[in-house]
């Protein structure tokens, strides 16, 4: 996790070569004076952070994730999803919630493991603070509808969340997923097409919301990610159980 403000703005400086110079998003002019990208959400969150300890300094932050636990979003009144999605089926959840977002890792790390280990990260953040249900937007690249038909309408037909778990699009902002009729695509084309992050999360026994929102800023078409973590705490509780057999702890 970042320490200091110093490694914050270097997460900030991160995102902002990603998705300000690699990718299309559009600065504000304070955001391109500074060349971080920011936010008011970002004093008050944790950022996971992957570093290359071979670099020296702050150059070796080439990885990042922005946690917002439920205390945060309280500080700052909102989760930052509310300014495209209708969350509150999620807030009202009794557990611990958290919303991930901000995530990107530098073009210079991508042939290293830098997300699978920053999963791994998440993982055990979610184990110690016994987070339950995970939640944030995740990104298609472009705003074309036509050339995202069959990714939407694969993710809204195949894995839309179960009512008590379902962020909607705000009525401003949403665009209906189901593009194409039910069966009239192959189902492997369209997967094939869905971003790699968004599979992982599905594979996490992901849903998605309902309605995708077009992101002008950042030049891409948003789903709402819910994921359940289940799945990853019983990962860790075995884990940690043979751990405490082996040390002889319990």
């Amino acid at each position: 996790m970042a320490r200091n403000d110093a490694e914050v703005e270097a997460a900030q400086e991160l995102r902002y070569r990603v998705f300000y110079e690699e990718m299309t998003a559009k600065p504000t002019p304070e955001m391109a004076a500074m060349r971080r990208d920011y936010d008011d959400f970002d004093p008050l969150c944790d950022h996971l952070l992957f570093i290359d300890r071979r670099r020296p300094g702050l150059s070796g932050i080439t990885g990042t994730y922005r946690l917002i636990r439920r205390s945060a979003a309280a500080k700052r009144g909102s989760f930052y999803s509310v300014s495209e999605y209708d969350v509150q089926a999620l807030i009202d959840w009794p557990g611990e919630i958290l919303e991930l977002g901000r995530s990107c890792v530098d073009a210079s790390a991508r042939s290293m493991p830098a997300m699978q280990l920053m999963w791994r990260g998440i993982a055990t953040y979610v184990f110690h603070y016994d987070i339950e249900i995970m939640f944030g937007c995740a990104s298609l690249p472009g705003t074309d509808l036509n050339r995202l038909a069959l990714p939407l309408s694969y993710l809204a037909q195949n894995h839309l969340a179960p009512s008590e778990l379902r962020a909607r699009a705000l009525p401003s902002r949403y665009v209906d997923m189901s593009i194409l009729p039910p069966g009239s695509y192959d189902l492997r084309a369209a997967e094939r097409l869905v971003p790699p992050l968004i599979k992982g999360y599905l594979r996490l026994g992901g849903f998605v919301g309902d309605g995708a929102v077009i992101d002008q800023q950042f030049d891409t078409t948003d789903v709402c990610i819910v994921v359940k973590t289940d799945l990853i705490t019983e990962k860790y509780y075995r884990h940690y159980e043979r751990v405490a057999r082996e040390t002889g702890a319990i």
